[in-house]
């Protein structure tokens, strides 16, 4: 058996204290295979929210891998944003994007964030050509017989909670990750939980969203997901602080 801890919105600079100690409390006790980090590590992309989610990130007893949240790009200093989006990410460059593989299952990053949108809200999803194109030769190069896991930060279609992605792309991209073999899509962005499955081009693809360990909540606690692929199966349950 495989076991992922599933997280998303930390929102360092807004974090819950008590949230994030107990997620790191659980992973020391439970020692899941990978921790998996749905974007949104920070608020407002500052260099200390960076640096604190880099020290708490190096204490969790396992491996990790981030994907990059709209949050997570320079929110104040705009020329920052288009010339170098990523350059605060120094302190935890070695995690992001990261693949992560075991015998049974792989976790391929996506991208779905852009430093500009032709809409107001940039917060909202956008799944590029090129970064499909990125994803879809990694899902390419698994294993024939693992389980295939897409983590990316925006829901790639709605998933009926309060909070909504709006992902340009999404539906196009969710059809193609599912012609080319992917089991489920690992999400954030919204800060409730969900885990729904579509037929998507014939095939059943689970859609698992992660809740949030800031103070940012909406309908549910804080919470994360711990998800277990045996046999085949790939079981979701969220846990709650409580």
């Amino acid at each position: 058996m495989t076991r992922l801890f599933h997280l998303s919105d930390v929102h360092f600079g807004a974090e819950d204290r008590r949230a994030i100690d107990w997620f790191a409390d659980v992973v020391d006790t439970d020692r899941p295979d990978a921790v998996i980090v749905t974007g949104d590590l920070t608020m407002r992309a500052r260099r200390r929210e960076f640096a604190a989610a880099a020290r708490w990130l190096a204490g969790l007893e396992a491996p990790v891998t981030v994907q990059a949240g709209n949050h997570d790009l320079p929110y104040f200093n705009l020329v920052e944003r288009f010339t170098a989006p990523y350059r605060r990410h120094n302190d935890i460059a070695g995690v992001i994007g990261r693949e992560v593989a075991f015998d049974d299952v792989a976790v391929v990053p996506l991208s779905t964030t852009a430093r500009a949108q032709w809409r107001l809200n940039w917060s909202k999803g956008y799944v590029s050509d090129a970064s499909l194109a990125r994803t879809l030769a990694m899902v390419a190069a698994v294993p024939a017989g693992k389980r295939i896991l897409i983590a990316c930060h925006h829901p790639l279609i709605e998933a009926s909670t309060r909070s909504t992605a709006s992902t340009r792309g999404g539906l196009a991209a969710l059809s193609a990750l599912a012609a080319a073999g992917a089991d489920a899509v690992l999400t954030g962005h919204v800060h409730d939980p969900f885990d729904l499955t579509r037929q998507i081009g014939g095939r059943p693809v689970r859609l698992i969203g992660a809740g949030t360990l800031s103070e940012r909540v909406r309908v549910t606690p804080p919470s994360f997901n711990d998800i277990r692929i045996e046999g085949g199966e790939i079981a979701v349950v969220p846990r709650y602080l409580g």
